[in-house]
């Protein structure tokens, strides 16, 4: 996989030259590798992306990304066939072992209340009743403490008056910075021959991204925290390009300090051996990046 995340915002043309994107905007032109191309965001309606780029980037499992008119991500690539996915592969994933699966969902619930609380706290927030909600997490999470704890959480952050239902600007970088780990999380998922509709907790049938869904939870107080650090208006592109730089944050996890973007793929690789029993241990630490600096995501602006 590439590490470079490209971002298209403006008029231009993405096509295939020699082994490299050529994309040509109204004053410019680059030449970028396409082995070198981790994400290509295209966050506007005015770009022409032809299908040899969108071929070659799919061939190196490069995520293409589209926005649509509101500006949220509205779709992306996905590999048909990856060279790891058999019938054996998929069969095993569908007939996961029940006891793993609560496992594994109890100690991802776990390390996200884990990270909210931290933010919250990072915040300033009061977290007692947060802390409260946490003593009394079940296996398989049977009392729904996520769902107590979000409604608290957020009114911490944005005020008493916040809800995730309201369509307020807040709520839409949110959206955003959500949507771009979640791509992270199923591009992750796919490369290793999973189906990312066959969740461990999520379940709805309509959402092709169940499992992602479930794996990407620990991360999404870092998405919290930086809405939470910034004034926002309104989705302008600063704002977008600030969310995907969040995938350069430096952290450290298990005791060594990686990009965002590398946490995240180790996280699931970690959760896809547990769950497919290729080892007994499954580790999911807090992931808001304490030892970084308490300024670190602001950084990403």
């Amino acid at each position: 996989m590439g590490w470079r995340t490209i971002m298209i915002s403006h008029h231009a043309k993405v096509s295939l030259t020699a082994g490299n994107l050529d994309i040509q905007t109204d004053t410019d032109r680059f030449h970028v590798p396409v082995r070198d191309v981790d994400i290509l965001l295209v966050q506007t309606l005015q770009a022409v992306v032809t299908t040899s780029a969108i071929a070659a980037l799919s061939e190196v499992h490069a995520k293409i990304i589209f926005t649509g008119r509101d500006g949220q991500p509205i779709c992306e690539t996905t590999g048909c066939y990856p060279n790891a996915r058999t019938a054996a592969l998929v069969t095993a994933q569908v007939n996961w072992n029940s006891t793993r699966v609560a496992n594994l969902w109890t100690r991802i619930v776990a390390a996200k209340l884990n990270n909210q609380i931290a933010v919250a706290d990072m915040l300033n927030a009061d977290v007692s009743s947060l802390n409260d909600e946490m003593d009394k997490l079940e296996l398989n999470d049977e009392t729904n403490r996520e769902a107590v704890v979000a409604r608290q959480y957020f009114p911490l952050l944005f005020g008493d008056d916040f809800s995730r239902s309201d369509f307020v600007p807040v709520n839409a970088a949110l959206n955003y910075g959500y949507s771009i780990l979640l791509s992270l999380v199923d591009r992750a998922i796919v490369a290793r021959g999973y189906l990312t509709c066959f969740g461990i907790h999520h379940d709805n049938a309509g959402n092709a991204f169940n499992l992602g869904s479930d794996l990407m939870e620990p991360f999404r107080p870092i998405i919290d925290y930086w809405v939470a650090q910034h004034k926002i208006l309104d989705l302008t592109p600063d704002i977008k390009f600030g969310l995907v730089r969040l995938l350069e944050l430096k952290m450290v996890y298990e005791d060594k300090t990686e990009t965002l973007e590398n946490v995240v793929e180790k996280h699931v690789v970690n959760c896809l051996k547990y769950l497919s029993d290729e080892t007994d241990q499954v580790k999911i630490g807090v992931v808001v990046p304490h030892e970084v600096s308490d300024n670190a995501i602001n950084d990403y602006v």
